[in-house]
């Protein structure tokens, strides 16, 4: 497999391609893990789950960035500062790598986000992966003193602010640059990139996203839908990146039963259903050309109740005889 580049830098191949492996699949976890129907997360529990999912060597864990709530979102759960979460993630896990999923690139600056990133991936040991998107929710924007209209512009702009600060050599790229103004510096240095991945379109072209993310995360779809998206996005990596490797993931809602027979029943972006059918949904993806899924856990069972479960039964058809 060809190690992922961007603008002609080098990336963290060691753990992308513990996440993205060309022709095998990952499974990873999002936060919070809640029951089915809890709307307030207990964040030192949160803590403990990421640990356990940790010693249950799940792939990675995903941590959504939601900077505001209103009555009239779908989801009512309060989320902490993405940074703040990842921060404490960095200390209390040892193997697991840590993505965000997604930062809202059109909503910070991007030399906040670059620096933030470092940090993380420098307190982690290098287990982390930079998930950028641009937010789907407009009224957001104009809170923040932002225009929706100019979101893919700005996605692009950040985009190459953020890259060009987290590549390897490092560099910084100012909004301004007064006559006598210092070169800046992004410190602590690092010899390694860190990866950044698409989330979403952000507005732009499959081909755009195959330029120069890793790879591109979707939400789940029915399977014909897609292997149609899968097809499109290797055509796209085709004309844009060819001869290179890059990643498919997608985030997929999860009910396990306690009935490991129970058939699959499709719900909002993903299913209900025992685990045997599960395997069977996660290998036919596998075999589509998916190459990391994250779990959104729900379901009226004790969440640690379900990822041992996950763990033992479902995993190791998964990740044996890849790294840990």
């Amino acid at each position: 497999m060809e190690t992922v580049r961007q603008h002609g830098e080098t990336a963290h191949a060691s753990t992308a391609d513990r996440i993205f492996t060309d022709g095998a699949l990952s499974i990873g976890l999002t936060l919070p893990l809640l029951r089915a129907d809890t709307a307030v997360a207990d964040f030192t529990e949160q803590v403990l789950l990421a640990e356990r999912a940790d010693r249950h060597a799940f792939r990675a864990l995903w941590v959504r960035d939601v900077p505001l709530n209103s009555p009239d979102y779908p989801d009512p759960v309060g989320h902490l500062d993405p940074w703040v979460l990842l921060g404490a993630l960095a200390d209390r896990t040892r193997r697991i790598a840590l993505i965000s999923g997604a930062i809202v690139l059109t909503l910070r600056h991007p030399l906040h986000i670059a620096k933030a990133a470092r940090s993380v991936d420098t307190l982690s040991g290098g287990r982390f992966i930079l998930g950028l998107g641009s937010g789907d929710r407009p009224p957001e924007y104009a809170a923040f003193g932002r225009n929706a209209d100019e979101r893919r512009e700005l996605y692009r702009n950040h985009w190459e602010t953020v890259a060009a600060a987290l590549g390897s050599p490092s560099r910084v790229i100012p909004d301004q640059s007064p006559e006598g103004a210092p070169e800046f510096r992004l410190l602590p240095a690092s010899e390694r990139a860190v990866p950044m991945l698409a989330v979403g379109s952000g507005g732009q072209s499959v081909d755009w996203i195959a330029r120069h993310s890793l790879g591109w995360m979707t939400y789940h779809r029915e399977p014909d839908a897609q292997r149609a998206r899968y097809s499109m996005w290797r055509a796209a990596v085709a004309r844009a990146a060819p001869g290179a490797f890059r990643a498919f993931g997608v985030a997929m809602r999860v009910e396990l039963s306690s009935d490991p027979h129970e058939p699959a029943q499709p719900v909002t972006l993903g299913y209900r259903t025992g685990r045997h059918a599960l395997i069977d949904i996660l290998g036919a993806m596998r075999a589509d050309g998916t190459h990391h899924v994250t779990f959104n856990l729900a379901s009226q069972r004790p969440v640690s109740e379900v990822i041992d479960e996950l763990a033992s039964e479902v995993l190791p058809h998964f990740h044996d005889g890849q790294p840990d």
